[in-house]
């Protein structure tokens, strides 16, 4: 399952350490996509890969802390659709009544 690393890279000031930052993230094996906020100086890796190798490869670049590790994707919540689907029967069965 894929999962959502976000780091920060504490030695991200400019374009030039931002570069080597994401080259460094992209030659690790199963990463699917790369983004980099040089404001916050964080980088976030989504894809199915080790989250140690990721931090030992970015150690090369500079400081990395890092923030969170979670799933790719979060989980929709479907109970709304449901309370829907029970108040549009409802009104079927009252519009039958009548």
């Amino acid at each position: 399952m894929a999962q959502k690393v976000v780091l920060k890279v504490l030695t991200m000031t400019d374009d030039k350490t931002k570069q080597k930052a994401i080259e460094a993230a992209a030659d690790i094996y199963g990463v699917d996509s790369i983004a980099a906020d040089l404001k916050d100086q964080k980088l976030t890796v989504i894809g199915e890969m080790d989250t140690v190798a990721v931090v030992k490869k970015l150690k090369k670049v500079g400081k990395v802390d890092i923030i969170s590790v979670g799933p790719a994707k979060e989980p929709e919540k479907k109970e709304p659709e449901k309370k829907e689907k029970k108040e549009e029967k409802k009104e079927e069965k009252k519009e039958e009544k009548k």
